[in-house]
Parts: structure tokens; C-alpha cells; sequence
């Protein structure tokens, strides 16, 4: 099994910064895809940013430009750094990762408990 643990969420002022992480930890062999969904009520998920293991992100347009995508694929880990945020980012955020658990495999989806990011002054 595989578990992915957020943080780093919380209130903060328009125009303010935050920064997720998201641990993956248990039974992988690697990790492919990393990556951030958020959904706001009454909304879908939307994908907010991707990263690959080696490097290539990808962006929501509504971030570019604001939001970065990393990881650290010695820890398992992937961050969001977030800036010049707006009230329209309010949304839980979701972790995702691509897991390879057993070397040449079939990838499974995992997914995090979400984290509150609320913009507001």
C-alpha cells in the first residue's frame, strides 16, 4: 500500500505565498507522474500542475506564471510553491502520484486526504 501525506495548506492574504508538500511512502518501486489537483465547491477537480520524474512540468493556464511545481524524487516527495495567490485559488488541493510498486508493472493511481488553501483577506 501507498500513502500520500499533505501539508503545508492554510489561510492566507491575497497576494501572499504558500508552499505544499506531499510525502508518498509504502510499497513503490518508483514513481512516474507527480502531481496537484484542487477542487472549490461546486466545482471538478481541475489539474493545477504535473511533473514528471524527470523533470517536465506542466501548468494549469490559470497559474502559470504564479504557481511551480517540484520534487524530490529521493524523498518521494513533490512541492507546489505558490505565489501572488488570489482569492479564486481557494480550493481543497489533492496530491497524485503514478506508482510503480512492482518493477515493470502496471502504474496505479494514489491520491492525498487534500488540504485547504483559502485566500482571503
Amino acid at each position: 500500500q501507498v500513502q500520500l501525506v499533505e501539508s503545508g495548506g492554510g489561510l492566507v492574504q491575497p497576494g501572499g505565498s504558500l508552499r505544499l508538500s506531499c510525502a508518498a511512502s509504502g510499497s513503490i518501486f518508483s514513481i512516474k507522474h507527480m502531481g496537484w489537483y484542487r477542487q472549490a465547491p461546486g466545482k471538478q477537480r481541475e489539474l493545477v500542475a504535473a511533473i514528471t520524474s524527470g523533470g517536465s512540468t506542466n501548468y494549469a493556464d490559470s497559474v502559470k506564471g504564479r504557481f511551480t511545481i517540484s520534487r524530490d524524487n529521493a524523498k518521494n516527495t513533490v512541492y507546489l510553491q505558490m505565489n501572488s495567490l488570489k482569492p479564486e485559488d481557494t480550493a481543497v488541493y489533492y496530491c497524485h502520484a503514478e506508482v510503480e510498486v512492482v518493477a515493470g508493472t502496471v502504474l496505479y493511481d494514489y491520491w492525498g486526504q487534500g488540504t485547504q488553501v483559502t485566500v482571503s483577506s
